[in-house]
């Protein structure tokens, strides 16, 4: 059964998670862009930006809105800053995503603890101020392994778990301010995909424990930066990372998958392995600047009726958006939307 409610049209329309922010919040059109203000007015300004998010997603008639991610600089970091045992002044220079790329990654000193709720005031300004279906995106116990260094644990299946064990704690926070639905975002996962269909599902699982929300994970090939583009093209004629763990997620208690699929080459056969669950499909291209027409949104959306019930597909972006244009985003949000509806038209 579905886990998309009755209320909702065929082929409801989301984000996978990210938005540009304002200029006068961040540095524009890029990632770990600075704080233009400090203290107070840095926080108040968070807030009206996640405002903002929501009315441009409803604007553009985006169905199951979220908050942009306005209030965090990295969609990683943001949830480790309120991480007690971790150092953010003993950063190490780090290959992740299998040395893809380098960053300078903070390091876990000791014991893992929340100090507090992590995204809690968003979460709540975002459910006060919309009556859409509201969705929040946390990073997946994967990710996070491999996005910071470790001088305590010793093992990242271990570290893994421990950090699973405090996104459960702010999970369960999120479903009782009122989120619908709570993704974990594991782009690791399309790069160490046999660890994937092991432990990185374990993870997730440990992560999800008593948690009331609907349940999702995002699983792309990254943001449209250099780095991530440039992998792409080593990848070949056909994408096939997703094959060797999506039989594993279909069998977990994951309710949604979140995957990238326009202007990629993966195939769109690999749906047929995730039997059972709804699908978050990628029909925005975040790698580019050029806005897809509705009828190319509505095409991504007919092929993918092939392998999945058309009650399952959610009209989702490839990625996260926040090193592109505001403008263009929003754009890309009300093609995304426009695409929908035409496929509900021609296949509903």
């Amino acid at each position: 059964m579905s886990s998309l409610s009755a209320a909702l049209p065929l082929f409801p329309t989301t984000v996978a998670g990210s938005l540009p922010k304002p200029s006068w919040l961040a540095e524009p059109n890029k990632l770990w862009a600075p704080w233009r203000l400090q203290g107070d007015a840095l926080a108040d300004a968070k807030d009206d930006a996640t405002l903002l998010a929501l009315k441009e997603q409803e604007d553009a008639g985006i169905d199951i809105v979220g908050d942009g991610e306005q209030a965090r600089q990295h969609f990683v970091h943001g949830f480790l800053e309120a991480v007690e045992g971790i150092d953010f002044d003993r950063r190490v220079e780090m290959g992740i995503r299998a040395d893809r790329y380098k960053a300078m990654c903070p390091t876990v000193t000791g014991p893992l603890r929340l100090r507090s709720r992590v995204h809690a005031r968003e979460a709540r300004l975002a459910r006060a101020h919309t009556r859409k279906q509201l969705k929040f995106t946390l990073p997946g116990p994967m990710t996070i392994v491999d996005t910071i260094a470790d001088a305590h644990y010793g093992d990242r299946v271990k570290m893994a778990m421990a950090f699973a064990a405090l996104l459960n704690e702010e999970a369960r926070g999120l479903a009782a301010d009122g989120v619908d639905v709570i993704q974990f975002d594991e782009p690791a996962f399309n790069v160490y995909m046999d660890d994937a269909a092991g432990w990185g599902i374990a993870a997730l699982h440990r992560a999800i424990e008593g948690v009331s929300a609907t349940t999702a994970v995002h699983i792309c090939y990254g943001y449209g930066i250099p780095a991530n583009i440039e992998w792409k093209a080593t990848l070949g004629n056909e994408w096939r990372q997703y094959e060797k763990f999506f039989p594993a997620l279909a069998a977990s208690r994951i309710d949604q998958v979140s995957l990238e699929c326009i202007n990629s080459h993966v195939p769109m056969s690999v749906l047929n392995l995730l039997d059972g669950k709804d699908v978050l499909l990628g029909a925005i291209d975040v790698a580019t600047d050029r806005i897809e027409t509705p009828d190319e949104v509505a095409a991504v959306i007919a092929q993918a009726t092939d392998y999945v019930p058309k009650e399952r597909i959610v009209a989702c972006t490839n990625c996260g958006m926040a090193p592109m244009r505001r403008d263009i985003a929003a754009k890309k949000l009300a093609a995304l939307a426009q695409g929908a509806a035409l496929a509900r038209e021609r296949f509903g």
